[in-house]
């Protein structure tokens, strides 16, 4: 199959991008470039230096579906859904699969969280792109064109820093829990965190381009296949970089007043992120490979190979 990955040189996509090569699909990779990767080298691999926003609204992007004669279009950006599923129609694409998060969601009502909107979301950027997500759905169920929208949690594994005990990806935060620093966190610390690998996350996106008909209309979480405490997280990262790093709980509304007041930072310690990935294991055969725990480990394991700790 001939596979066009927007946003195949970043975390995800260089696991896509290779995942699929190796599957013998012809991959084409559009990047502006900026991002530096070895997808390039691999055979069955074409690298399209293009700035994809320009692309989208001068027509070069159709022309490059249509010269590679492209059958599935990945959308790992997703900032444009609507201009790529026009494009798509245009040059005869036979299905798009698109990038969204389980933030899209909102606050969860129900733990694990199932792909249903839970009427709470107070991240302006992704309630847009969730209504613009459901905006292309709806079109593509009248147009009778598969489109499929795939969710993942807290992305982690090897290729990017990851979430720390502030909330961010701090590599700084990283080098205090290996020097065993005290970590703050909301009482009781019970609150679910839901690391999965950018390779599983990856393998979402192959299960749905495998499996077009029944992934058609639909969307799924993918995930790891159960959620960490935020004690247990932090505990994670004791056994990884060998140190104690203590803990201290203050109330939550302490926590968000005078400890983490990014809503960005404080969500996933407050909020819990447990996506339910029965539907995409059950109706794709989905199957994460890597544990929450191993998924820290190799991220971890990554940054020390390059040299960041």
């Amino acid at each position: 199959m001939r596979v066009l990955i927007i946003g195949g040189t970043g975390h995800i996509g260089v696991f896509l991008t290779k995942m699929l090569a190796g599957d013998g699909d012809e991959i084409t990779v559009v990047s502006t470039g900026r991002t530096r990767t070895d997808v390039g080298a691999l055979r069955a691999v074409h690298l399209a230096k293009m700035d994809y926003r320009q692309a989208l609204a001068d027509g070069t992007f159709i022309k490059l579906l249509k010269e590679n004669n492209i059958e599935a279009v990945v959308d790992i950006l997703q900032s444009h859904s609507a201009l790529v599923y026009n494009a798509c129609r245009k040059s005869g694409v036979a299905q798009l699969v698109a990038c969204g998060s389980v933030w899209m969601f909102g606050r969860p009502k129900v733990v694990p969280t199932p792909e249903v909107d839970q009427g709470d979301n107070p991240f302006g950027s992704y309630r847009q792109r969730f209504a613009e997500m459901r905006e292309v759905m709806d079109r593509s169920k009248r147009d009778g064109f598969p489109f499929t929208g795939i969710m993942p949690p807290n992305i982690c594994g090897p290729g990017k820093i990851p979430l720390e005990g502030a909330g961010g990806r701090s590599l700084e935060v990283h080098r205090a829990h290996k020097r065993g620093e005290e970590v703050v966190l909301p009482f009781p610390g019970t609150n679910l965190i839901g690391p999965c690998d950018a390779e599983d996350v990856a393998r979402g996106f192959q299960c749905a381009l495998r499996n077009r008909p029944a992934a058609a209309g639909e969307i799924f979480n993918v995930g790891s296949a159960y959620a960490l405490t935020s004690e247990k997280f932090i505990a994670t990262y004791r056994g990884i970089y060998g140190t104690r790093i203590p803990v201290r709980y203050v109330p939550a509304e302490i926590y968000i007043r005078d400890i983490s007041p990014e809503i960005g930072a404080h969500f996933h310690f407050i909020e819990p992120m447990c996506p339910d990935i029965s539907k995409i294991s059950s109706r794709l055969g989905y199957k994460p490979k890597y544990t929450p725990e191993e998924t820290l480990a190799r991220a971890v394991g990554w940054m020390r190979e390059k040299g960041m700790l």
